[in-house]
């Protein structure tokens, strides 16, 4: 049964996220270099960067670079809008409407509720299917946002199921707006071919498949009119030149998409089962993060960081999101780490 909270959280309270690597070092002693970071979600064998050229540098960045025919051959998706990070997105999507109500997952990356609620909206936390929020009546929502496949349920919403929503969002002028920055393994899930579709907006990013969060590259897909409202709030140059130089050549790489593509659901299937063989059996996950729920996440979250491993603390619903270990070496680590757990 679908349940929803007004939650009570001051508007002003930022979510916690994962990657905190340097703050963990601080408070448990433990060198920096010594760490093991599985909090993030991010592919740990990154698209290998090459040195950008000189003029990345020296000019400021120009728009027919080609990074958008590259971003709208990878997506197959028209006109995209480049920004930094989809975090920009989230942010100012919520100052162009008027104050509504807005539904969004109660387990899930909180900065959409959080650039929601700052903005003076009503945010309507779902805990399951929101169908009993978008009737025609007084408690209906404007505005829906999914996180397909959501972080860190790993739960997956079919298209068509997401496509009903949108009519229905959209037959009074509201929006969908879908967050797919763990899409690019499944791209036949995405939602970015039905794009004609009013009020449709979708959010894409560089960070988790390619590991390049630290570049900042994401995409808004909208209407052209929502587009332009985007980018005249967002002003020049909203990514860097050599973040977008970056993106440009990963977003080409077919080859390394196409190993990296078939290689994540092995090293996830990997992980799923080393998790179970310590008697922590994965509740859901994607490609890039299994994610257990367990009333010892607590327990589990202290005792691998004591052990210089970082991974995704969640209090509620009590639970631990653990990343992909890159090298060999790492995932013997974390075999050792989890084996010396005493937790329950």
């Amino acid at each position: 049964m679908t349940t929803a909270t007004d939650s009570p959280l001051s508007p002003l309270t930022p979510p916690e996220h994962g990657g905190r690597l340097r703050q963990a070092a601080a408070r448990l002693g433990i060198p920096l270099a010594q760490w093991l970071d599985l909090s993030t979600g991010v592919n740990p064998h990154n698209w290998q960067v090459p040195l950008p050229p000189e003029s990345v540098w020296q000019r400021l960045p120009e728009d027919d670079d080609g990074l958008e025919s590259a971003a709208a051959q990878y997506y197959g998706a028209a006109a995209p809008l480049p920004l930094a990070g989809s975090q920009a997105a989230i942010q100012v999507l919520p100052t162009l409407r008027q104050p509504c109500r807005v539904g969004v997952p109660a387990v899930g990356y909180q900065e959409h509720a959080h650039a929601w609620r700052r903005a003076g909206h009503q945010v309507i936390e779902l805990s399951a299917n929101p169908d009993r929020w978008l009737v025609d009546d007084s408690e209906r929502l404007d505005c829906l946002i999914v996180i397909n496949p959501n972080n860190p349920t790993g739960h997956c919403w079919p298209v068509a199921t997401l496509l009903h929503w949108q009519q229905r969002l959209a037959a009074r002028g509201g929006w969908l707006i879908v967050d797919e920055a763990f899409m690019d393994v499944t791209p036949s899930a995405s939602l970015l071919p039905y794009l004609n579709r009013p009020g449709l907006i979708v959010l894409r990013s560089l960070g988790k498949f390619f590991g390049l969060a630290g570049a900042r590259v994401g995409f808004l897909f909208a209407d052209k009119a929502l587009r332009a409202q985007v980018a005249a709030q967002l002003g020049p140059w909203t990514v860097a030149g050599a973040s977008r130089w970056v993106a440009t050549q990963a977003l080409t790489d077919s080859a390394w998409q196409m190993t990296t593509r078939a290689a994540l659901p092995l090293a996830a299937a990997r992980l799923a089962t080393l998790l179970t063989q310590h008697g922590l059996a994965p509740s859901g996950g994607t490609a890039l993060f299994q994610w257990v729920m367990t009333e010892h996440a607590h327990c589990i979250a202290a005792g691998l960081a004591q052990q210089g491993i970082l991974v995704r603390y969640f209090a509620e619903p009590a639970s631990v999101r653990f990343g992909l270990p890159g090298h060999e070496r790492e995932w013997q680590r974390l075999k050792l780490a989890l084996a010396a757990l005493r937790c329950g």
